[in-house]
């Protein structure tokens, strides 16, 4: 079959080992030259079972494996689970609580944008602006490490509220002023880049009927023009201010655009935390302090926005100690469905650009 430059069309396997998909996703093209005819996704080669595991351990035993969902953003996955227990149970959960919920929740938003920020643009060519978010990354996964003992796979939410309250709330201001005035510096190595802004200006434009129909959520929704941000839907943000960032062109630099601002966002809700926690005793309760399951029958969903769109975890339990079954709504399995669609047409050169616009977290894709 001839293509219009009277060339054969070319088959090309992108993956599933492409150094710029940060995971193992194979993307099937078919090119016409340079232009990409037509894109489709093959998941799978990173299935972990991590939604079948829940069926043969009980509430306990599953919960140190959610974060395992998406490592970048551990702290939304556990809050999910655990949101479904309490509901379940009828378990309240203390103000306190709540509010150290929120603000690990938001500094771990911070790390995810800003392992995204620093990959993303290495895997457009340019080296400097990692070493600059991994430097302020790593000072947010280190005082992690300091109250969980973990860098990643944290374990911290228990349901009820959370493991202990040795948080170290003067560390956590620190990081969020320096973070305040960093943003700045990496906004003057990229936003206004001329190299930078040809690669993602007008680049991967996604419309508000093309994100709705495929079922986009996060910032790749709100870069598209729609204004939705499941914190408005979550109890435990009803006594914070914020405002939701969005943008309308629907193109890689939006999505650029709208995760920069999200991180000034988070600084001011982690603000907003601490002021409260610095001004309360914080109780002094034991890790191992776990309420009484009693595990009725029943349906229950619990959803967070996640650093990647909308988290949702589906709970079905029929009374035992076990889950009848658990399911795990992600934004990163909308991000990667979508391809076969805004990537017709571009050139094969823009399709990491595009691909790495979304954000996708290949963990979350193959549960």
């Amino acid at each position: 079959m001839k293509g219009y430059l009277g060339m054969d069309k070319m088959c090309l396997n992108l993956g599933p080992q492409h150094p710029s998909t940060h995971g193992v996703l194979r993307l099937i093209l078919e090119l016409d030259g340079e232009k990409v005819l037509s894109a489709e996704p093959d998941v799978g080669y990173l299935h972990r079972g991590l939604e079948k595991m829940a069926e043969s351990k009980n509430y306990i035993q599953y919960l140190p494996m959610v974060d395992r969902v998406d490592y970048l953003s551990g702290f939304f996955y556990s809050y999910a689970f655990c949101n479904a227990v309490e509901i379940l149970n009828h378990i309240q959960v203390p103000e306190y609580a709540n509010y150290i919920r929120v603000m690990l929740l938001e500094l771990n938003r911070i790390a995810s944008h800003l392992l995204w920020l620093g990959t993303y643009l290495l895997d457009l060519g340019a080296i400097s602006p990692m070493f600059y978010t991994f430097r302020e990354r790593e000072d947010i996964v280190t005082y992690f490490e300091k109250v969980t003992g973990q860098r990643l796979m944290y374990n911290y939410f228990t349901f009820g509220g959370v493991r202990h309250t040795d948080i170290y709330l003067n560390e956590v201001k620190n990081i969020v002023e320096k973070i305040y005035f960093k943003v700045d510096e990496y906004e003057s190595l990229i936003t206004d880049n001329p190299i930078f802004i040809s690669r993602t200006k007008d680049i991967g434009v996604i419309s508000k009927k093309k994100a709705l129909d495929w079922g986009l959520t996060g910032p790749n929704l709100r870069a598209s023009g729609i204004l939705q941000d499941y914190r408005m839907n979550t109890p435990m943000y009803d006594d914070i201010e914020y405002d939701i960032v969005m943008s309308s062109e629907g193109d890689c630099y939006s999505r650029y655009i709208v995760r920069i601002y999200e991180i000034r966002e988070s600084v001011s809700i982690i603000n907003q935390c601490l002021e409260y926690l610095t001004t309360i005793e914080l109780p002094n309760i034991e890790c191992s302090r776990v309420p009484i399951l009693n595990n009725p029958v029943g349906e229950i969903y619990s959803f967070v926005e996640a650093p990647r769109g909308l988290t949702m975890c589906y709970l079905n339990s029929v009374g035992e100690d076990t889950p009848y079954r658990v399911k795990w709504r992600t934004g990163s399995f909308y991000s990667t469905q979508i391809l076969k669609e805004v990537l017709k047409g571009v050139n094969l050169s823009d399709v990491m650009a595009i691909y790495g616009s979304l954000d996708v977290v290949l963990p979350e894709v193959d549960r």
